[in-house]
């Protein structure tokens, strides 16, 4: 006898099992939000925790916030406080935990996944697992070959194996990128082994395989002036290039020319992020702390003092305050911290308000940044004498040198300088999820997809190719053109 079968609505569902289907880490605290709003069956709590919880969407979203890889390590202390700053709202708590994961890496957008990333003079985009540059091409930064000319537009990088991409770092001169497979690529000039390959007598036009990485699946890079550093999937770091300052962290000033595991930093416990400043390094433990090394000018290794640091070395302000530290982001003269509760710290050089601070006076150490405390920050970004915050409502905070137009405020009026943070009004209509500034542009994107850029354009760094700068951020389209069998043919042409 054939067993019949009638449709089921989500009303009829035991309470338990549409609980287990919230929280199984596939949605995003907004698509929580808009189920409580939409479904009685999510808005009430049926007897479950009611006197804790509101809802099964409040319940969801705490059990999706203790499995979170952030908050799982946190203090107690911690836990509370984060909870404390979102008035006991645990779905604003996943926002703020989902948020800082994606600003730093690939963000989840309703075009897609997308990550944006500037160097000096360029701007790569990962879109959907394929990437783009545009801007400056020196010494085959880009990606596209030996073309000396600025590409204008937006253009698909080939690889030479139909990989996914995951993330991206550049510098001035050259790029790296990681694979969803673990596997990084390098590209651009590797005078200084900075690309991890033994041929240092010409530059790497196109992404090419670090081969000593091999067997060792990265899940980030950091690229600095002249050298780059990888973080492992187990949360182990390695580093090559150039030396000078200690930047490699090896207790030594010699130059590496393929990439290798810095030992020093094993006993102290597992690495989740890093940030490479021009000649310096910071990366996070799991348990909050933060280690620098490299060159200590401008005080931007955070410890009072200006020497050169050639092993890794803890911040001790942020260990004596019991501050768990999520994000760092190392700039060309300054630093900026995030910490778990969504405050931010800024150090170093204060030239033109960098640190936000309202004055100019550098900073030795990480001081807490007052003036938008009352805020929840996501993400850090810091780079040549300005800094951006982006918070958790999808605004963006700016500080710092408003050359070519780069801190996006038009009305800079007879100041060149900004020394408090001070929303983008020009942004204000979107909800930005990533932002990432260059030496004189910035480039945002929003959580539809939106491309945003602002600032220098003279070697169409924005992907304009009849602008020569934007006061105003201006959208960026990208046409997804090229299709697998033809980037392949750039690396395997045919010969008749």
């Amino acid at each position: 006898m054939t067993e019949q079968y009638r449709p089921v609505s989500i009303d009829e569902l035991p309470s338990h099992l549409i609980l287990e289907i919230l929280s199984s880490g596939r949605l995003s605290a907004v698509d929580l939000v808009c189920l409580e709003l939409t479904s009685r069956t999510f808005g009430g709590s049926h007897g479950l925790y009611p006197q804790k919880f509101r809802s099964l969407v409040d319940l969801a979203a705490f059990q999706l916030c203790v499995s979170h890889s952030i908050y799982s390590r946190l203090s107690w202390d911690a836990q509370r406080e984060l909870c404390d700053r979102c008035r006991g709202n645990w779905k604003r708590v996943l926002r703020f935990l989902q948020s800082v994961e994606q600003s730093s890496d690939i963000v989840e957008t309703s075009a897609g996944n997308m990550q944006i990333t500037t160097g000096k003079y360029h701007t790569f985009l990962i879109s959907n697992s394929s990437v783009y540059s545009c801007g400056s091409s020196l010494c085959g930064v880009l990606g596209h070959g030996s073309e000396a000319k600025p590409c204008v537009t937006f253009s698909r990088i080939s690889f030479p194996s139909l990989a996914r991409v995951v993330q991206v770092s550049a510098s001035h001169n050259h790029a790296a990128f990681v694979m969803q497979s673990g596997e990084v690529f390098t590209c651009g000039d590797n005078s200084s082994s900075c690309c991890g390959h033994n041929d240092t007598s010409r530059p790497i036009f196109r992404p090419r395989l670090v081969e000593a990485l091999k067997g060792v699946r990265c899940k980030q890079v950091a690229a600095g002036l002249n050298f780059t550093v990888f973080l492992t999937r187990q949360g182990h770091v390695y580093s090559c290039g150039m030396n000078t300052h200690g930047q490699l962290g090896h207790a030594d000033t010699a130059d590496k020319p393929t990439p290798k595991i810095i030992e020093l930093l094993e006993g102290y416990g597992s690495i989740v992020q890093i940030s490479a400043g021009p000649n310096y390094v910071l990366a996070v433990t799991d348990n909050g702390a933060v280690y620098s090394f490299g060159s200590g000018s401008n005080f931007c290794l955070g410890h009072g003092e200006q020497h050169d640091e050639f092993q890794p070395r803890v911040i001790q302000t942020f260990r004596r305050k019991g501050i768990h530290v999520v994000r760092v982001s190392a700039g060309d003269e300054h630093a900026v911290a995030l910490d778990s509760s969504g405050c931010v710290y800024t150090w170093g050089k204060g030239y033109c308000g960098a640190l936000g601070h309202g004055d100019e006076i550098d900073k030795t150490t990480p001081e807490l940044l007052n003036s938008i405390k009352s805020d929840l920050a996501v993400q850090v970004c810091a780079r040549k004498r300005k800094t951006f915050v982006l918070v958790d409502s999808g605004s963006v905070y700016g500080f710092g040198w408003m050359a070519f137009g780069s801190l996006g405020f038009p009305d800079r009026g007879a100041s060149d300088k900004v020394t408090r943070p001070r929303i983008l009004d020009c942004l204000r209509a979107h909800h930005v999820s990533q932002v990432s500034t260059g030496l004189y542009h910035t480039v945002a994107v929003t959580n539809r997809g939106q491309i945003f850029g602002f600032g220098d354009n003279e070697r169409a760094q924005l992907g304009h190719d009849t602008l020569r700068g934007c006061l105003e951020p201006k959208e960026i389209f990208v046409q997804e053109t090229a299709d697998d069998f033809g980037l392949l043919q750039d690396f395997f042409p045919l010969h008749l």
